[in-house]
């Protein structure tokens, strides 16, 4: 049964596992060593408790990959691409297969106004406050099948592993998924954990937000069903997160008088491409100069007008995404990037039309109780891991916000995420779901 519910939950502990990629896919036999019939392998597997290791504890990798494969068929774009934006027709059957996938393993489903799914398995004492793992499944254009995707199945993967060994938590477990993480519609990401985390100005800006095609976010989440809304290459398989690195996003307008590229002489132009092409490099120069690796920046969008070959742009727009898991020094960088546009715009005798902070989040840390419970876990398997920070966004950065929170990632190939090539190997996600299962054990057991 699905139902509606408040935002709000009574989580007193947090995992997110945001499991996504790898390299080669494996057979997944030696991650429990038993025979192919069902009632073989439960006779082998039930019972495991304190001797939990990774040859014992059994995720059916095969499963899971199989339900990646199938939920990457919700696409507007041809695979192996995946492209599944907020309340489209796809996203919106993306959430009926989870919810479905929730089911099958004898959870309770629920949704919030805004589209958070969550599945819920009650422990033995429903009133104290539980444990939740999930991550996201919109997918901005042209992406790939696993980010996001993995945190979200690989956490009922791990309920159905848990549940196989026969396993019952004392705190109740909720799978979560998080209604767009990616930006990519509004304009906005994290709105389901903003949401969740009570951000005080999330209700106020979504009802500003329209899309391209000058839809309110309203008018699409009523469609789509919603109530209107007031790791690297290293070879290590584990990766378990201390830190996530918070974003300021920036947009920034330059104006200048442009005219026929033929006609303007040079030493007259006031070129507002040029103005915003000069800041674009002075954010890499600001941002290395901060001497730290845990600080980057990216101009991810550069638009000029009127994109005439043989026109002088006068005006262009740049968007700019600086983070680090140093508040200060990163706002000292944008503090930086803000004065070289007024000294780009005065000596190219341009406008600068905006310098608009749009969000200047803090960084989050992770939960120490839940970062050693990873760890246990990992060790408890015998599998090598890292600790390590989190710069990319994640909805875990809101959700601390509530509750101690922690993250599981896992190798992915070549670092490649937001591509159609991104990947993540059946062995990969098979130890990771292990982790996240020995890692909820623990936690829902206290």
């Amino acid at each position: 049964m699905t139902r509606k519910c408040s935002p709000r939950m009574n989580i007193g502990l947090l995992v997110i596992v945001m499991m996504a990629m790898a390299v080669i896919a494996v057979e997944d036999a030696k991650i429990c060593k038993v025979p192919k019939g069902e009632e073989e392998m439960e006779g082998i597997c039930n019972g495991i408790d304190v001797a939990m290791t990774e040859e014992t504890l059994f995720v059916d990798g095969h499963r899971l990959q199989q339900q990646i494969d199938e939920l990457s068929s919700f696409s507007d774009t041809p695979p192996p691409s995946v492209t599944r934006i907020l309340f489209t027709e796809n996203d919106v059957a993306a959430r009926r297969y989870v919810k479905g996938a929730m089911k099958e393993v004898g959870l309770l489903v629920r949704e919030d106004a805004i589209g958070n799914i969550f599945g819920r398995w009650e422990g033995s004492i429903p009133g104290i406050p539980g444990v939740a793992s999930g991550s996201h499944t919109d997918a901005i254009p042209y992406a790939g099948k696993y980010d996001g995707v993995v945190g979200v199945l690989g956490a009922i993967a791990a309920v159905r592993a848990l549940k196989r060994i026969g396993f019952q938590p004392k705190r109740s477990i909720e799978v979560i998924m998080f209604t767009s993480e990616e930006p990519t519609r509004f304009g906005f990401g994290c709105l389901g954990s903003r949401m969740m985390a009570n951000s005080t100005n999330i209700v106020e800006i979504l009802k500003e937000s329209f899309d391209a095609e000058n839809v309110s976010f309203a008018e699409a989440a009523k469609e789509a069903g919603y109530l209107d809304v007031v790791m690297d290459d290293s070879g290590i398989p584990i990766g378990i997160v201390t830190a996530i690195a918070a974003p300021a996003s920036l947009k920034v307008g330059f104006k200048g008088d442009g005219g026929h590229a033929g006609a303007v002489l040079m030493p007259v132009r006031n070129d507002a491409g040029l103005a915003g092409a000069e800041l674009a490099l002075s954010v890499e120069k600001n941002v290395l100069a901060s001497g730290s690796t845990d600080t980057v920046g990216t101009t991810g969008v550069f638009k000029i007008h009127p994109g005439a070959v043989n026109s002088v742009p006068r005006e262009s727009h740049l968007e700019i995404d600086i983070r680090d898991i140093d508040e200060k020094r990163r706002d000292k960088v944008v503090d930086e990037i803000k004065r070289s546009a007024h000294e780009i715009a005065g000596r190219r005798r341009v406008t600068l039309t905006n310098f608009e902070i749009v969000n200047q989040d803090p960084p989050a840390q992770s939960g120490d109780q839940v970062v050693g419970a990873a760890i246990e876990a990992a060790e408890l398997l015998g599998l090598e891991y890292q600790t390590m920070v989190s710069r990319a966004y994640h909805d875990s950065l809101f959700m601390a916000r509530i509750a101690p929170m922690g993250m599981i990632f896992i190798p992915c190939y070549k670092g490649y995420s937001h591509r159609p090539d991104e990947f993540a190997s059946l062995e990969d996600m098979t130890k990771g779901v292990q982790v996240l299962s020995l890692t909820l054990k623990h936690l829902s057991s206290l």
